[in-house]
């Protein structure tokens, strides 16, 4: 890829940011498009954010992509948000219209496209088991209402974060009934056989982290598990799926679907099929 004075500029703000593959798969995907745009990644310490922000709209910057630690703190700092992301609470991409900073989340939106592309599993009519109550999970129980989910329970291990969540969305969804429940393993595993669909948003399954005593094999077959960690690729839950015969997937998909909704809202086109998927896969080996 040649950069020259006309190349426009797309990132990722966030710290730590180095482990980022968004710079990996967004590029891939601007050079099958024939963009002479370029993506890169911007360390920004949390006490830098504002004039991060400022900075990047004098330059010019077309774009960006935020993660953790700024999704919420950013949103103050924009001229604007979309309707989705207010109901989030959170900013994942930023878009420079005209001489404004607008802010989107496609978390919600890469999560639906995943579920159906990677696990067949459509939400509309469908009882669906969150675990987690923070940002990761008010997106998917966003998107999983927005996509007619008869039910959305919150399993969440401090009670009242859950019922908060869940008491704020049925407010907001009048055709999906919302429930919090408590992440204690002998309740979970005496009433997970009631649901379709297992989403774990929490962090549990990164490096040696498990759900002790956690039960999954006693799901009904038709049941799928969705887990948003892909690092390792094969978390202690989705292991436990795969024993018990059951439909599941990591959260590369997810990754890579809210990557090409960035992508998409940023230029205005589709990006080609396959392309950001398959350079993360060949990142990882797989």
């Amino acid at each position: 890829m040649d950069i020259t004075g006309k190349t426009s500029v797309l990132g990722i703000i966030g710290r730590p940011v180095a482990h980022s593959l968004s710079p990996l798969m967004q590029n891939a995907a601007l050079e099958a498009m024939g963009l002479d745009w370029i993506y890169v990644p911007f360390a920004v310490r949390e006490e830098d954010l504002p004039r991060a922000v400022m900075g990047l709209k004098t330059l010019g910057v077309i774009g960006f992509n935020v993660t953790i630690p700024h999704k919420t703190a950013i949103i103050p700092l924009l001229d604007r948000i979309t309707p989705e992301a207010a109901l989030i609470g959170a900013v994942n991409t930023v878009k420079r219209e005209g001489d404004e900073l607008v802010g989107y989340n496609t978390d919600g939106a890469g999560f639906i496209k995943s579920l159906r592309e990677d696990l067949g599993f459509d939400p509309a009519g469908r009882r669906i088991l969150v675990l987690g109550a923070g940002g990761a999970a008010r997106a998917a129980v966003a998107s999983l209402s927005q996509a007619g989910a008869a039910v959305v329970a919150i399993a969440n291990r401090s009670h009242g974060r859950g019922e908060k969540l869940a008491g704020e969305f049925s407010a907001v969804f009048s055709g999906t009934q919302f429930a919090a429940k408590s992440l204690d393993i002998s309740l979970f595993n005496s009433e997970v056989q009631n649901f379709d669909l297992l989403v774990n948003t929490t962090s549990v399954g990164m490096g040696e982290s498990a759900f002790d005593g956690l039960d999954i094999s006693r799901m009904k077959q038709t049941a799928s598990v969705y887990d948003m960690v892909y690092a390792p690729w094969e978390t202690p839950l989705l292991a436990q799926a795969r024993k018990a015969g059951l439909s599941c997937a990591n959260g590369i998909g997810m990754l890579v679907a809210q990557g090409e909704c960035a992508l998409s809202i940023w230029s205005g086109m589709e990006p080609p099929t396959g392309v950001m998927r398959r350079r993360i896969l060949t990142v990882l080996n797989r």
